[in-house]
């Protein structure tokens, strides 16, 4: 019992009659943060830090055989690149920590580590990051909007691979990760990066005179860099 009500309570017994609806109006106001003054909040610590975090998330492949691969990667805010990937039928907290050395092999030079709150993040793994000198940072239960840039790579990953091929197994999908993390970084624009890659891919400007632009296949040919090229 606090607040008004012990404040209420004190006055009685002093001899004071009063309502306790009267003392509760004349207290400050503690206002609770609303949900829009946690996302500002969020936001702000994405911009002000994008070059110092890491996200990291697991997303799901079927094959051929109706099996389940888990595919675990690291992206990084700043330039948005794919530091590193892994691919696994069985996704042990032993796998999980070989990743982490995996992408982080030395001095990184990263703070944090945006993680969701999947289970396979267990004190194992939560302490492996702890010695690797990253902050581990675990969005909210229910928020995936709090990791923003590695939930977009999940979408970008299906609608433009995974959603057009049917895995034959672990090796067929580590190919096809590659090709795909390749294209991701050299090839695919991003808004966030000013239209550009995360490999600073160059503008070609001014046009070529007697020049045509030509097709150059990515990903098995599910997507294609366009460039220019000499006319026939």
């Amino acid at each position: 019992m606090g607040g008004a009500p012990r404040i209420h309570g004190e006055l009685l017994t002093l001899g004071f009659t009063i309502c306790e609806t009267t003392v509760a109006n004349y207290l400050p106001k503690s206002r609770e943060p609303s949900s829009k003054d946690v996302i500002r909040r969020w936001k702000n610590f994405i911009n002000d830090h994008g070059d110092d975090i890491i996200a990291t998330d697991f997303f799901t492949v079927p094959t051929r055989f109706f099996s389940q691969l888990y595919v675990l990667f690291f992206i990084h805010h700043g330039s948005r690149r794919i530091i590193s990937w892994g691919v696994t039928f069985n996704p042990t907290s032993d796998w999980i920590i070989q990743q982490l050395r995996n992408a982080f092999p030395g001095e990184h030079g990263y703070k944090y580590l945006i993680t969701d709150n999947d289970k396979k993040f267990c004190p194992e793994v939560i302490e492996a990051i702890g010695g690797m000198e990253l902050e581990h940072s675990p969005i909210s239960p229910y928020s995936p909007w709090q990791n923003p840039y590695a939930e977009r790579f999940v979408g970008s990953c299906r609608r433009d691979l995974f959603d057009r091929v049917i895995v034959k197994g672990a090796t067929h999908a580590r190919m096809l990760m590659s090709s795909y993390v390749s294209y991701y970084h050299e090839d695919r624009t991003h808004l966030g990066l000013k239209k550009s890659s995360p490999h600073l891919r160059a503008s070609c400007s001014p046009i070529p005179n007697d020049a045509k632009i030509v097709s150059i296949p990515k990903v098995g040919g599910l997507h294609h860099r366009y460039e220019w090229g000499l006319a026939a």
